[in-house]
């Protein structure tokens, strides 16, 4: 499902090169629930935002559910990573102006869908992750997991194959940690859906089928 091979990323400045990924090679499967794992400013968030076609590499050929995405024009690129693509944040990035059900709506603005699908959507998400009761309040009204949750409804809204994880119970307490990592362990194995999370806690990480540990930009397990 995901492809990465001899994946290398520099970032420049007048003065200063950086080497933040060093010849990554790595397969995900189709399914899989894989934990990336390393020390603060390993590389783990820029891996992550290669394999969410965010950001580019400096090298290297990136393949997610068998598109070579280096081909791609920025307009396609969008399209794809719409379609194919479902992102978590630790920070939630949740707009506190609308409701959950508006929030959740977001990534269905991009495409070709009536205002009826796109609200029946939404609710259907919010009733996945046991919200359907919060679509009318505003995030600013939710807890830290119930706002976890409307991210993940967002996230799963337009069926996506792959989500992409950077850190989602890095701002909960364990309890919630754990109700967020069984909602994402539920779409996993009732819906196939191929996972790939960054982490800190070792604990999620081993709920999870296989886990890579980075270490100054590479891959050391």
């Amino acid at each position: 499902m995901i492809s990465l091979q001899n994946i290398e990323k520099v970032y420049r400045t007048d003065t200063v090169e950086t080497l933040a990924l060093n010849s990554i090679s790595l397969d995900v499967a189709k399914g899989e629930f894989l934990s990336i794992m390393g020390p603060s400013g390993c590389g783990k968030s820029t891996l992550l935002n290669i394999m969410g076609l965010l950001d580019a590499p400096s090298k290297g050929v990136v393949n997610i559910a068998g598109q070579q995405t280096g081909s791609l024009n920025d307009k396609s690129l969008a399209a794809f990573r719409n379609k194919t693509l479902g992102f978590i944040f630790q920070s939630y990035h949740l707009i506190n102006d609308l409701q959950v059900i508006d929030n959740v709506e977001l990534p269905l603005l991009y495409r070709n869908i009536s205002a009826r699908e796109r609200r029946e959507l939404a609710a259907e998400a919010l009733a996945k992750v046991g919200l359907a009761n919060r679509m009318k309040h505003f995030p600013t009204q939710l807890s830290g997991g119930q706002r976890q949750r409307v991210a993940i409804a967002r996230a799963i809204v337009g069926r996506p194959e792959i989500i992409l994880a950077d850190e989602p119970t890095g701002n909960l307490d364990s309890a919630m940690g754990n109700e967020i990592m069984d909602i994402l362990m539920q779409l996993n194995q009732q819906d196939g859906t191929t996972i790939v999370m960054v982490t800190h806690d070792e604990y999620m990480a081993g709920k999870t089928h296989r886990l890579v540990r980075l270490f100054d930009g590479s891959q050391v397990q």
